[in-house]
């Protein structure tokens, strides 16, 4: 099609050129996040079978059915994705929700497994076991998961950031997440990271119903996605006072009135719809668990015997319609998730605020580092827009690329939320997973700081300040860049000290997780 003006050319060629440069980055990370997918499962294997396992008190429910040819290969290689909470998920996949610790763990990846177990993995039937084909699935499911949270990931940060490198360089790092085993294992985080990143891009695209849908999915696997309604409220509030400011200016009489109504009319609509949608799955998992055990139709004859005498020796309750209901069911809001976490994982206010929990603390203390740091440079950056929550203010009309990015002061927010609550209110040693899967901000700081302070990463012969990844030589810019963090490790010890601690970080909990959990010691 011909252009009808040079600026119509100019603008087609743009747009074509930042289409070309999110292809090819896309490929760039989608094929270092299947590399080190592969690298992981390797790497998980061959420590599972070098290092013995230890005798940890974890949840360990006897195998019920006889395995079959392939069972002992296919744990041999995927065994050590099995271990700690993995165990939960893959027993409440197998057996469903039986006892009552189980729905700490919420439904969605289990139903995920299963659907992959007796739908993908079904030819396999007559040598694999329901457990064996579970574990397969939790090695290609989590794959395949990862792989979508990490686009997911690249194109929420070009939206929010609009700056390609440094969304480029933010999801080569996620590549390289220090939660990397709990997206590799037998656990819900890839799949909430791909839900919850996935609808922030659509919240920021505009596409709210299906953004809605997607978190609604979120909260299916995981219960802080509640806290992704602040996204909703916020986010629609935002648009809502740009599309006020732009019709004040340009609109005069009855019509600017109506308006404004149907504004703020719609905005509460958007806001009520939206939070019911996102906190239905949890709320009909919570009535799910009271009609469970508080008005329960099974007996105990129904129960596995072997299942029934773990419950017994461990203490654990199971549904029993000959016997007495629970205490909790008699309390005003029956809530089984805040039953489960105060008695059988004692979380609560200042809990874990123990001198023996000093080294989960320590665990911790990175992550916590880059959120404190994110928030603490935002601020800085940003003190006008911040106290006026982001809202309005002088640096929204003309926004700055990266990460100071009005855009970005949600997620900074949700950043900081989600560091307090896991500080305080929960066991400080998941914070490292618990915020990797469900902020993009530790990423977006970590790169951020890697182009501010590492040389390495500038052009060379240059006086210009801003940043620039290097490129292939022999190619330009538009050609497939060089993957600045494969470029970076072989020069690990020429490279700044803030480059050499985050990489160190990033690299250390990548591997130190396959060896630990993989082999039932304590990790984050």
């Amino acid at each position: 099609m011909v252009c009808s003006s040079a600026d119509g050319c100019r603008n087609r060629f743009v747009h074509n050129l930042s289409v070309s440069s999110m292809t090819m980055d896309v490929k760039a990370v989608v094929e270092f996040a299947t590399v080190t997918r592969g690298i992981s499962l390797v790497l998980q294997a061959v420590l599972n079978a070098a290092i013995p396992d230890h005798e940890a008190d974890a949840f360990r429910p006897p195998r019920t059915e006889e395995p079959l040819y392939l069972d002992p290969v296919v744990d041999w290689l995927f065994g050590g994705l099995a271990h700690w909470d993995a165990e939960h998920f893959l027993f409440i996949a197998e057996r469903g929700y039986l006892y009552e610790h189980n729905f700490a763990f919420f439904p969605l990846f289990p139903i995920v497994l299963r659907g992959l177990a007796e739908t993908l993995l079904w030819p396999l039937s007559s040598w694999l076991s329901v457990r064996g084909r579970l574990l397969l699935a939790v090695a290609l499911g989590n794959s395949a998961l990862f792989l979508l949270s990490v686009v997911a990931l690249y194109a929420l940060s070009r939206v929010v950031l609009q700056d390609r490198r440094l969304a480029l360089l933010s999801s080569l790092l996620y590549c390289f997440t220090p939660a990397n085993v709990f997206m590799t294992a037998g656990y819900s985080e890839s799949l909430f990271a791909a839900l919850t990143f996935g609808g922030l891009f659509l919240l920021e695209k505009g596409f709210t119903l299906r953004a809605c849908l997607a978190l609604s999915i979120a909260t299916a696997a995981r219960s802080n996605g509640l806290v992704n309604i602040g996204f909703l409220l916020y986010l629609p509030s935002l648009n809502a006072i740009s599309q006020i400011r732009v019709y004040r200016a340009t609109t005069k009489g009855r019509s600017k009135v109506l308006h404004y109504i149907w504004v703020i009319l719609r905005l509460l609509l958007t806001s009520l719809f939206g939070t019911a949608v996102i906190a239905l799955p949890f709320c009909a998992f919570q009535y799910y668990g009271f009609r469970t055990f508080c008005t329960p139709s099974t007996s105990l004859e129904q129960i596995h015997p072997a299942l029934l005498s773990l419950g017994e020796r461990r203490g654990y309750r199971v549904p029993d319609e000959n016997g007495p209901p629970p205490l909790w069911c008699m309390r005003p809001l029956p809530l089984l998730y805040s039953h489960i976490q105060d008695v059988y994982w004692d979380v609560g206010f200042l809990r874990y605020f123990e001198l023996k929990q000093i080294p989960n603390f320590i665990l911790a203390m990175p992550m916590a580092t880059l959120a404190i740091m994110a928030a603490y440079a935002y601020f800085q950056a940003n003190p006008e827009l911040c106290l006026r929550l982001g809202l309005w203010g002088t640096g929204l009309e003309k926004p700055t690329p990266g990460f100071f990015n009005p855009k970005a002061f949600v997620y900074v927010v949700h950043s900081t939320v989600l560091l307090v609550f896991g500080t305080l209110c929960m066991h400080v040693q998941v914070l490292t997973r618990f915020m990797a899967s469900s902020s993009p901000v530790p990423f977006w700081i970590s790169a951020h700081l890697l182009l501010l302070n590492e040389p390495l990463l500038h052009r060379r012969k240059t006086s210009n300040p801003n940043v620039q990844l290097q490129t292939d030589p022999k190619n330009s810019f538009m050609h497939t860049p060089q993957n600045p963090i494969l470029a970076l490790l072989p020069h690990f010890k020429s490279c700044s000290p803030t480059t050499q601690s985050i990489l160190g970080y990033f690299l250390s909990y990548w591997i130190l997780g396959l060896a630990l959990h993989c082999n039932f010691l304590p990790w984050t």
